[in-house]
């Protein structure tokens, strides 16, 4: 699904500390999801608009996200706020990066540019546990194909729960291009429980997972 489209899942909630960013691909689109200090999540196109540089090498002060080729501070609308070579410019308000509509829901951080999409409802009263996330060097539909042949039931747009004896798994899938998948997984269940030898061991599960379809030319 792309962010046009609907909520794209684009990173695990604990993925992305405070103060940090990271780089992602959606459908071919670069982005930077990042965390201010204050602990909101943001996620924009990873480009600074001067010279084209990835916001995702940049660093974080406080509630600014700098750019790591010349320092220009931007706000957490994407609004240029503080050109260091120029310190006592007024800024332009046409210089401004491009942002996503971001939420944080069931352990997950999801982005969308459309103003009125919504989130499946999942069971999520006791808690989520994050596993971690997936990048499978195959296809979107190879990899839910994969899942529904586990027996998970069916996807409602780009998340399926996954039963795997008394555990649910909730699956995120994130279209990074044609030819390959992000899969952000969580249990849907308390930490107090399931952290610790359950992440691990489905950690592990997933680790195969990926193997065996990087190694399968076609699934059956």
């Amino acid at each position: 699904m792309k962010l046009e489209a609907g909520w794209v899942p684009v990173a695990l909630s604990t993925s992305i500390e405070p103060g940090t960013s990271a780089g992602a691909v959606v459908e071919g689109s670069e982005i930077v999801v990042w965390r201010d200090n204050s602990g909101d999540a943001h996620v924009w196109e990873d480009r600074c608009p001067h010279r084209g540089m990835r916001m995702s090498f940049g660093f974080v002060r406080g509630d600014h996200i700098a750019c790591l080729y010349h320092g220009w501070q931007y706000d957490t609308a994407g609004q240029c706020r503080y050109i260091p070579a120029h310190p006592t410019l007024e800024v332009p308000q046409t210089i401004k990066v491009p942002t996503y509509s971001t939420t944080e829901k069931y352990g997950v951080i999801w982005a969308t540019s459309v103003s009125d999409a919504s989130l499946p409802k999942i069971d999520a009263a006791t808690g989520v546990t994050a596993v971690r996330s997936l990048y499978i060097e195959r296809g979107a539909e190879e990899v839910r194909t994969s899942f529904e042949k586990m027996g998970m039931s069916g996807f409602v747009g780009n998340v399926g729960i996954l039963e795997a004896g008394d555990d649910r798994l909730l699956l995120a899938v994130q279209v990074i291009s044609p030819q390959k998948t992000a899969v952000h997984i969580v249990i849907l269940g308390s930490p107090a429980i399931n952290e610790g030898a359950k992440q691990k061991h489905y950690a592990k599960w997933a680790e195969g997972l990926r193997f065996d379809l990087e190694q399968t030319t076609e699934v059956a």
